[in-house]
């Protein structure tokens, strides 16, 4: 199963490979990292997309709570969550693909943030589901490039300590 693991962690030199490590150490794929700092500077937020079993993943999280730079872990997935995820895609348009791309990217909420003689750059962020069904709209014209920012999301109703 896919599981969301939001670690709010001290924004230290070191902190972002132990805590990947921990994750290497145990054979688990990360699927996606994101790290930024918060509105803390002292602190910053890794959101980690993984597969694994309910049991394997909850062991990660114990761990986890181990590790001396981790201030707070939570599984985003076993929670009310709002999760989002941004991609930036560059796309092949001409004269007779142009109505059609423009009518996905309007279907699917995307925005066109560059424009040049034959290629649009759009942005479109929401779950990966999203993406991923946008990315297979597309399938039939020419993607010339696809940049995923990776997931990050916060706890619904739960905030964080």
């Amino acid at each position: 199963m896919r599981h969301i693991i939001s670690v709010q962690l001290e924004n230290e030199s070191g902190a972002l490979s132990r805590v990947a490590g921990l994750f290497s150490a145990r054979g688990f794929n990360i699927e996606s990292l994101t790290v930024a700092p918060t509105n803390d500077a002292t602190l910053s937020r890794m959101t980690i997309v993984s597969i694994g079993d309910d049991n394997i993943i909850e062991q990660v999280v114990k761990q986890l709570e181990k590790l001396i730079d981790v201030v707070t872990v939570i599984n985003l997935t076993a929670t009310e969550h709002i999760e989002r995820e941004l991609a930036l895609i560059k796309i092949s348009v001409n004269a007779g693909t142009q109505e059609d791309i423009d009518k996905i990217i309007d279907s699917c909420a995307g925005k066109i943030v560059d424009v040049s003689e034959d290629t649009y750059t759009v942005e479109v962020a929401g779950k990966s589901q999203k993406l991923n069904d946008f990315l297979a709209a597309l399938n039939k014209f020419e993607i010339l490039e696809v940049s995923r920012t990776g997931v990050t999301g916060v706890c619904q109703k739960r905030e964080y300590k």
